[in-house]
């Protein structure tokens, strides 16, 4: 039988102390918690080692070993933690439009709804540098509401999320929003972690909250962001990497140094 999450750790680890009833203030302010805490990371994927999706699994490395992880992770621990609190998530997949069309994408991203008060929200702790810290209302209002940054389109059958990427706007991904399940995202898990044409194979892939701003890693390049300007900084080597991620990431991880990444120049 799956070991339940230890939700009082997972509070601990995302420095939450507020209320567990389950409203929206608490879905907002776990989501906002778990963003800042939390990194975007795929290193185990290029290191080779499983990418585990149950309760025990995400505990032990994002929890206690305070790592990060990509969306299956982010998205499924969220998961185990609403739903201990009362909340009705529901998991959902899509496919990404950042990097490649529609047509060539397949559904390799996660993210949850929770429906309250009549409205439905998106969750989506897992989609890197363009999470959302807010819950995304699912009748097209921008969030957040000061300098909106995502909102939701519907077109025929499909839903796409809207992101603000260097001033404009650009869809992110779209999605069915039919509900999944646990088995459904083994299968896509195992694709993105091990398949040859997966994109997580070839790439590394990170961002991290800051208290200035955040850190985001495409291979070799860097943009350290602090109050709302980029700075661009290039990775020397395997070394450079695994200091960022001690100084930006919260953890440290040897293993970096000698990780092969087919696809970047001069890191195979």
């Amino acid at each position: 039988m799956a070991q339940p999450l230890d939700l009082d750790a997972y509070l601990a680890r995302i420095n939450y102390h507020g209320p567990r009833t389950p409203t929206y203030e608490t879905l907002a302010n776990i989501l906002s918690s778990h963003v800042a805490h939390i990194p975007f990371e795929s290193f185990d994927v290029l290191l080779g080692r499983p990418i585990r999706l149950d309760p025990e699994g995400l505990q032990a490395k994002i929890v206690t070993a305070r790592r990060g992880g990509y969306c299956f992770e982010h998205a499924s621990l969220m998961f185990a933690a609403l739903e201990a609190m009362g909340f009705a998530p529901v998991r959902h997949a899509s496919r990404v439009l950042l990097f490649e069309p529609r047509h060539e994408s397949v559904r390799q991203h996660m993210f949850l709804t929770v429906a309250m008060n009549g409205t439905t929200y998106v969750v989506d702790p897992g989609f890197g540098p363009f999470a959302c810290s807010s819950p995304i209302p699912i009748d097209g209002t921008p969030v957040p509401a000061r300098a909106a940054t995502h909102r939701l389109a519907r077109e025929g059958n499909d839903w796409f999320l809207f992101v603000t990427r260097d001033g404009e706007e650009i869809r992110a991904w779209v999605s069915t929003m039919e509900e999944e399940y646990p088995v459904d995202f083994d299968m896509m898990n195992h694709y993105i972690a091990t398949h040859p044409a997966s994109f997580f194979m070839h790439n590394i892939l990170a961002s991290s909250v800051t208290q200035e701003g955040r850190v985001n890693v495409m291979n070799q390049g860097v943009h350290i962001i602090r109050n709302g300007v980029a700075e661009p900084v290039q990775l020397a080597d395997r070394q450079a990497l695994r200091s960022l991620v001690q100084q930006h990431f919260g953890f440290d991880l040897p293993e970096l140094e000698t990780m092969r990444v087919n696809g970047v120049p001069g890191w195979q």
